[in-house]
């Protein structure tokens, strides 16, 4: 048994090499999946795709400082972002779809691997906050469209006309110049993942967007699916996706991140093969895709499909005060 044993890793360690995934393979197979007991280490963290994710961190370590815990940073994070009216990809002031309404789609997920989200939802500023409540107090994980709408408004959330002056020229300009094909926010870098560790050892990850800017009207993208545009693992890390949505999907990204993690790769290593998945399945000459991971010991790596992909990352120690808070540069097109 033992000798056979052996023969398995052997040869699946060589097949791992052929297909580039990495030095970690064959320590993964030598131990078990992580399984650690839920504790916290005094660290806190928080990581945010793109420049915004900057200001993201800051607020949710704001909310951290006021008595919160990683779920309340990752929405204090989101919220701050969706409620700058100057940005074209997430909240107000999103590009609409190709009929000129802006849609958004939004998750967020515990250590526990409870989550809420909300998808197709219009005229609410703040997504984020409706997919926490679906969590916490519907026994749903998603909502779409008018029945989303109709609960936020039961909450007691006004309806908010999200398309911006800025938003609605720029769809008048694309108008007159489009093929009416969909297209990819890379310069404006849709989407904002998010993920926090407190200092209790808790973690939580969220993602907003107003989805590919002149989308077919209804399309919905990775970002409230779980698994694909977000996933957390209490025991293991959690990670987020941004870019195509569609290619985030196809290869269930953020759960395979995460499972990938849990098998021995570092953060770094699992966000690397899965766009390595991606670049063998599908075309990625105009693709954009990039993953972000946080491991439950606070590391942290990230990976794009192209170069121009970035992140923040906060990190701070009970006793040490501010241990980083840096915009990190992932590009490796």
């Amino acid at each position: 048994m033992a000798s056979s044993r052996r023969k398995f890793i052997k040869e699946a360690t060589a097949i791992a090499g052929t297909l580039g995934i990495g030095s970690w393979w064959s320590k993964a197979w030598s131990r078990p999946p992580v399984s650690a007991p839920f504790e916290g280490s005094g660290r806190a963290a928080m990581a945010s795709t793109w420049n915004h994710g900057m200001l993201a961190n800051d607020e949710g370590f704001s909310a951290l400082d006021a008595g919160g815990n990683a779920l309340d940073m990752i929405e204090a994070g989101a919220r701050l972002v969706e409620a700058d009216a100057e940005g074209l990809s997430v909240g107000i002031g999103g590009l609409p779809d190709r009929d000129g309404n802006v849609t958004l789609d939004a998750c967020i997920m515990d250590h526990t691997q409870n989550a809420g989200s909300v998808c197709f939802v219009q005229n609410v500023a703040h997504p984020i906050t409706l997919a926490r409540k679906v969590m916490e107090e519907t026994p749903h994980v998603m909502l779409a469209g008018a029945g989303a709408e109709q609960y936020a408004r039961e909450l007691g959330m006004k309806p908010t006309n999200l398309l911006t002056v800025k938003a609605r020229k720029a769809w008048e300009k694309w108008q007159t110049t489009s093929n009416y094909e969909p297209v990819i926010n890379i310069e404006n870098h849709d989407t904002i993942g998010l993920l926090a560790l407190d200092h209790e050892g808790r973690l939580a990850g969220g993602c907003t967007t107003s989805g590919v800017a002149y989308k077919m009207h209804g399309r919905v993208g990775d970002s409230p699916i779980i698994g694909a545009g977000l996933y957390v693992d209490g025991a293991v890390g959690g990670a987020t996706a941004t870019g195509l949505g569609e290619a985030v999907m196809r290869t269930v990204g953020s759960f395979l991140v995460v499972e990938l993690m849990g098998q021995g790769a570092s953060p770094q290593e699992a966000c690397y093969e899965a766009v390595q998945r991606i670049i063998r399945s599908m075309p990625t000459d105009d693709l954009q895709v990039g993953y972000l991971a946080l491991g439950r010991n606070g590391e942290v790596g990230g990976h794009a499909v192209h170069g121009g992909f970035n992140y923040a990352f906060h990190q701070r120690s009970e006793t040490q005060g501010t241990v980083q808070r840096v915009l990190i540069d992932a590009s490796h097109g």
